[in-house]
């Protein structure tokens, strides 16, 4: 393929799928799931020959270079999680230091990679984040109102009333019907709130045959 034709194509230019918001982020739609019994798995515990987790939904609260083959390679990828119960989108990077064009591009990334999922039949629920109040105009966006969503906790405890500030602007953005919530939330957090403990996240069982 000569670089003319790939320019033109539906990979290369991320196009595809509905677009919400002033970036034209790709919409992650709404999906429902059971809240009962809600465990997770982290990415780089997934395997291909993985039969005791299938009933965990699958979390990317790891280094991005864990996951980036999810934006870049997403069909190989795809074949090696879509046998778990759920995925939450890829968590890219998104510290308060970074660039605003790197900000916009990590969403951009994760809701690409859920949008690509649910194309696919998967159930995805959007991991939400945030950094310091400017990206609060992008980083809650092209995500349907009254979804199921999911946060992470890691580092926050270093800053709770940063972290708190985007969380109520997230609850009033988004309005979720509930809040998957890895760690030990805050209590001034409120909502329907579904605490996973991080410890226990890890202790998943060894792959069967």
């Amino acid at each position: 393929m000569n670089s003319k034709k790939f320019r033109q194509t539906e990979r290369f230019l991320r196009y595809g799928f509905e677009t919400s918001g002033e970036w034209g982020f790709p919409l992650i739609k709404k999906q429902s799931l059971d809240l009962t019994n809600i465990e997770l798995i982290a990415c780089s515990d997934t395997s291909t020959h993985d039969t005791c987790n299938l009933d965990k939904g699958v979390h990317f609260w790891v280094d991005d270079y864990r996951f980036e083959s999810t934006y870049n390679n997403p069909e190989k990828t795809l074949e090696r999680l879509r046998k778990y119960r759920f995925l939450l989108t890829p968590d890219f990077s998104l510290y308060a230091e970074m660039d605003p064009w790197r900000q916009i591009e990590s969403i951009g990334k994760s809701r690409w990679v859920g949008a690509y999922w649910q194309s696919q039949g998967i159930t995805v629920i959007p991991t939400i984040s945030w950094a310091l109040p400017s990206s609060y105009r992008f980083c809650f966006d092209a995500i349907e109102k009254h979804s199921i969503v999911a946060i992470g906790m890691i580092g926050c405890k270093r800053n709770p009333c940063n972290f708190l500030r985007g969380y109520a602007a997230m609850m009033e953005t988004i309005e979720p019907e509930a809040i998957i919530c890895f760690g030990t939330p805050f209590r001034e957090m409120n909502g329907n709130i579904i605490s996973i403990d991080y410890v226990s996240s890890r202790k998943v069982v060894r792959y069967g045959r």
